[in-house]
Parts: structure tokens; C-alpha cells; sequence
């Protein structure tokens, strides 16, 4: 557990890394590094610190310019020399403690620009600096957090809650009930069973002419962005994930239901309540029938069902030698 000792301004948008060390509870070398963020190993800067949990992350370790890495010391030695090792036993667990230091306040109030051609009613709150383009309309009871962009044309139906730091290209429909950017579920877990709360640091970028159903979430991302690109299709009650990312002209039908980091390709189709296990990419052009689960990467697009998930054709067949086994019982 960090250290109750350490009293530190959350929200602030650099630490030196012996101020995070003593946070955290762990040893801190001797060396003055200012910190200005966290991400991935492969995305990681020379001012963000990232962190090995997982094993098959371990190949980007030799590439990452991260300038400090939350690792267990068997596997510190695989770092480049320029990168520093911050020594733990939970690089998880320290993670999760971390990303409270780098949140921004949910709200902030300021001044925001409304293009005169736009529609915003009166009842709508609005954030510090967002900034609502040409033709847009944003209809009652509709929040929309603090540095959000919203490009022309777009149409919010009422009740959309929209979370700081999104970004909504042309023509995007939204509707009713709707949340965009809300944290994803994301929690580490101490010895003792406490669940610690993963404060989610990136943002959602919805391309153009994509439209979201009603009551439909799509998760902030932990790091980079969650992505909905280009002519997208969302129908009601859907739940996209963390990190996720949708190709282009995809249709994912109602209560489908995409874990963190899943990748789908153009033109990927979902069933209604078809699901991914999160983690895995699904080719273009493939199509997964209602109540698929996909819990593997598909590779070669097509037509697939079930779960395990299997081709189609060869889930009809399965469907029919059980129908013909029920018959003779």
C-alpha cells in the first residue's frame, strides 16, 4: 500500500518522480526526473512512466522510451539502460494508485464557444473550454463536459452526457440517454480483496458520420483513445469498452457488448447481444450472428456464430445433429 505519509495535490500536470516514489511506497532512485503522464509501452514518452503486468507485454519492453517502468525485479534487467526501474511487486496494483495523481477534475467551469449557426438549449450545461461548431443542435437536459469538441452538423438528443475531453466529428447523431467518455471498468486488487479504482486518463473520438443509439456507453480509454470511425452504426443499449476501436462503416446491433482493447475492422458486423472477451481484433468484413462470443482474434473474415464461436455453416450443421440426437431420446 502507498504511503499515508505522502499528502499530494491530485490533478497537477508534472511530479518529480521521487514525490511519486514516496507516494507509491517504493524505492526511488537517485535520479531528478520530472513526470508528466502515464501510458503504454509502446506509447510512453521520455516524461510518462508505464509498467509491466502482463507477460505477453513483456517483447515491448526493449523498445519502450518510457522514462520509468513499474516491473518486478526479475524482469527490470530487460529494460534499456535509459529507462528507469521503479521496483514493486504489484506493478498493477501501483498503476492503479498512480492514475489518481494524473486525473483532471470532472468539471470545470469557464468560458466555451457556441458557433452562432448552432441550436443549444437553454437547459444545457456546458463545460470550460468546449467548443460547439456550425449547424450543430444539442437538445434539452444534454451536458457536455469541459474541453469536449463537437464538430458541425451534429445532432444531441436530449439527456446525452458527454465527459470531458471527447472530440465528435461532422454530422454525428446521438441520442437520447446516451453517455460518451464515462470511465471504463477498470480496478486493480489488493492482497486483501480492495478493489482500487483505475482513474481512466484518455478520451473517446467519435469520426464522422457515425450514430449511437439510445442509452448506448462508450468508455473513455485508460490511455490514448477509445475510437468509433467513420460511419459507424450503434443501435440502442450497446456497451463499447475501454480502448476500443471500430472500423469504419461497422453495425453493432442492440445489447452488444465489446470488452476493453477489442479492434474491429471496416465494415464488422455484430449481432444482437454478440460479445467480445475483450484484448483480440476481428477482421474486416466479418459478420458475428446474435449471441456470438468471441473470445479469440478472427483472423479470416466471414460468417460466424455460437459460442465457442464457429462458423456459421458449421453451427447450423451442429444445431441440426443435436435437433435429430433430441428426436431420438
Amino acid at each position: 500500500m502507498r504511503s499515508e505519509k505522502c499528502k499530494m495535490k491530485i490533478g497537477k500536470k508534472e511530479y518529480n518522480l521521487r514525490e511519486i516514489c514516496e507516494y507509491l511506497d517504493i524505492k526511488c532512485p537517485d535520479v531528478d526526473k520530472k513526470i508528466k503522464g502515464i501510458n503504454t509501452l509502446t506509447d510512453a514518452n521520455e516524461n510518462e512512466i508505464s509498467f509491466l503486468e502482463n507477460k505477453k507485454y513483456e517483447k515491448y519492453l526493449k523498445n519502450t522510451k518510457a522514462a520509468a517502468v513499474l516491473i518486478r525485479s526479475e524482469d527490470a534487467i530487460k529494460l534499456p539502460d535509459s529507462v528507469i526501474p521503479l521496483i514493486t511487486d504489484e506493478p498493477y496494483l501501483k498503476l492503479a494508485f498512480l492514475t489518481k495523481l494524473f486525473v483532471f477534475p470532472p468539471w470545470e467551469r469557464g468560458g466555451y464557444q457556441i458557433n452562432m449557426s448552432a441550436d443549444v438549449d437553454e437547459s444545457v450545461r456546458i463545460g470550460k473550454g468546449a467548443r460547439i461548431g456550425k449547424n450543430v443542435t444539442i437538445m434539452p437536459g444534454c451536458i457536455i463536459g469541459p474541453f469536449v469538441e463537437i464538430d458541425q452538423g451534429c445532432v444531441i438528443y436530449p439527456n446525452v452526457t458527454i465527459y470531458r475531453d471527447t472530440k465528435i466529428g461532422k454530422n454525428v447523431k446521438i441520442h437520447a440517454g446516451s453517455v460518451i467518455g464515462s470511465d471504463g471498468f477498470g480496478y486493480a486488487h489488493t492482497k486483501d480483496g480492495k478493489h482500487i479504482k483505475i482513474y481512466h486518463l484518455g478520451r473517446v473520438v467519435i469520426e464522422d458520420e457515425v450514430e449511437i443509439g439510445a442509452n448506448t456507453t462508450v468508455d473513455r480509454a485508460v490511455f490514448g483513445e477509445t475510437r468509433i470511425k467513420k460511419g459507424t452504426i450503434i443501435d440502442n443499449l450497446v456497451q463499447i469498452g475501454h480502448n476500443c476501436e471500430i472500423g469504419e462503416y461497422s453495425i453493432l446491433v442492440s445489447q452488444v457488448g465489446l470488452s476493453g482493447s477489442s479492434k474491429l475492422g471496416r465494415n464488422v458486423i455484430m449481432g444482437g447481444q454478440s460479445a467480445t472477451a475483450g484484448h483480440l481484433e476481428i477482421a474486416p468484413f466479418t459478420t458475428i450472428a446474435a449471441r456470438g462470443g468471441v473470445t479469440k482474434s478472427i483472423k479470416t473474415p466471414g460468417v460466424y456464430s455460437g459460442f465457442p464461436l464457429m462458423p456459421h455453416k458449421t453451427w447450423l450443421k451442429l444445431q441440426g445433429l443435436l435437433s435429430r440426437l433430441l428426436k431420438k431420446s
